[in-house]
Formats: structure tokens, sequence, C-alpha cells
């Protein structure tokens, strides 16, 4: 029988250069600063994938080919933050609640995980082009106002080369967990959940983002040396406090394919200024 409660710490760092030069200038100092935020934002999935050993303590490796993970971000993480992750098992449940906090009770992710089939999982819509497309070299932006809810983004494809782990996990996602790093090893999740913005800025023009929520259907390993394609399709856009968000699902599959993952994501696509926000409070 498993610790009904498995806590770990650690030290946010940045996972990428500090520079405005780029894909996510939010997660530079000199953006997020612009954008009234003290310092640079720690990208989402990064922070998320900072669980996942906490994750694997309570569920086993079973979680990366049949687990599923629903979270949000409740308050901004900087480089230098010192994080508890904190798991907790759900009462009369198999699901694991998932805290990640700072400050000794600001909780910045609220998250939770399982084995098996989500019960939401029946709610992803399917994209029907999983034919992979050069990136264009004008992007168009992503407009609220012609945003086409409904509509199949252009697929992407991408090789789970050897060097493409070394350096995700030395320096965007660092971890000495074996699974990862080995040559028999898989994709670790952040990479997986990384799908969604990436696929975003394949096909728009997109300045600045900020990752508010997810969901992942895990259903088999990426094995190292993979070439996965994703699609995503998108349900809708909307504003809120100025901000202008997208909903969209991501489908991922193997050369061969095969499903290895849905996902489900939400992103502020469109950052308010300071201005824009002090006009709606």
């Amino acid at each position: 029988m498993p610790n009904s409660i498995i806590e770990n710490t650690y030290v946010a760092y940045l996972g990428n250069e500090d520079s405005t030069d780029i894909s996510n200038p939010i997660h530079s100092t000199e953006v997020a600063k612009s954008y009234g935020f003290p310092d640079a934002l720690v990208g989402g999935v990064t922070v998320w994938g900072w669980a996942t050993d906490t994750i694997l303590e309570a569920l086993g490796a079973e979680w990366l080919s049949e687990g599923w993970a629903e979270y949000s971000f409740r308050q901004p993480v900087y480089p230098e933050d010192h994080l508890i992750i904190r798991a907790s098992l759900e009462e009369n449940s198999n699901s694991w609640d998932v805290k990640i906090i700072k400050d000794s009770d600001t909780i910045c992710v609220n998250g939770r995980v399982g084995i098996g089939k989500a019960l939401w999982s029946d709610e992803f819509i399917r994209t029907s082009d999983m034919e992979p497309r050069g990136e264009e070299s004008e992007k168009p932006p992503l407009v609220l106002e012609d945003a086409e809810p409904g509509r199949d983004w252009s697929a992407l494809s991408v090789d789970l080369t050897n060097e493409l782990v070394e350096e995700f996990t030395t320096s965007k996602q660092i971890t000495d967990n074996p699974l990862f790093i080995d040559n028999n090893g898989i994709a670790h999740p952040s990479w997986t959940a990384g799908w969604a913005e990436q696929l975003l800025r394949h096909n728009f023009d997109i300045p600045s983002s900020m990752h508010t929520r997810s969901r992942v259907q895990h259903l088999q390993n990426i094995p190292i040396g993979t070439s996965v394609v994703g699609g995503a399709h998108l349900l809708e856009v909307y504003e809120r406090k100025a901000h202008h968000f997208a909903n969209f699902d991501v489908l991922l599959q193997d050369d061969h394919g095969n499903d290895v993952a849905q996902l489900r994501h939400w992103t502020i696509f469109r950052i308010a200024t300071l201005e824009e926000r002090a006009q709606q409070s």
C-alpha cells in the first residue's frame, strides 16, 4: 500500500535562455516585466514536468503509457522559487491530487492524476488532418474575430532523436531519471504536453502566450527514435479580463499511425497589456 501523501521539494529554474529572441518571450525577464510580472515566467509544461517523479512514486511507470492528468496554473512560478510538490491519494479513489506550492501556502499548480481512461477522455475531438506540413515562412496571427472554431490546424512531424532528448533533459526539463535518458528511454511527459504550444506556433505567429490549463491522456510510451506526428483541432476562442484565450485538442501518433496521446489545451494567445488590464478593474 503506497503512502497516502508523497512530498518532494524543488528549486525552480527558467529552462530556456533569458532572451527576448525565443519562441515565447514571456519566458524572458524583459518581456515578462513589460507585462507587469516581477521576473521571467517559467514555462507551464516545465513546471508541471517537475511533478513527474512524484507522480511516478505514486502511480508507477504505468502512468506514462496509460495514465491521465489534468492541471491548471493558479499563480506564476519564477526562477529560484522554492517549491513543494505534494501528491495526496484521494479518499475512496485511485486518483491523486497533485499540488505545486510556493511560499508555504501559495498554490501555483492544482492537478489530478490517475491510471486508465479519464472520465473526460471521450470528449476529445480528433483532427481529421494528420498529414504533416512544413512551417510557413510567413504565418498569420491568431485573431479572436477570425479564429474559425471547428477548424483543423496543419500537422507537424518531429523525430524524437537521441540528440533532441539529450538537449531536452539537460536544459529544458533537467532530469537524471533513467526512464528518460537511457538509449532505450521514452519521451518525458512534459515533452508530450509541450506539443500543444508547439502546434500553436507551427500554425500562427504568436508573439507571447501563457499556458493556463491542460488535460492529457497518455495512450502508450513514446520510445526514443520514434517519429511523432501531431495535429490539432480548435474548439473555441474567447476573451476574459482582456486576455484572448484559445482552447484546442491535440492528437499525437507514432510513425505507424498509432495514437500515443491526446491533449486538451487552454492558453492565452494574446496577453493583455497593463493598460488593458487596468481598464477591466
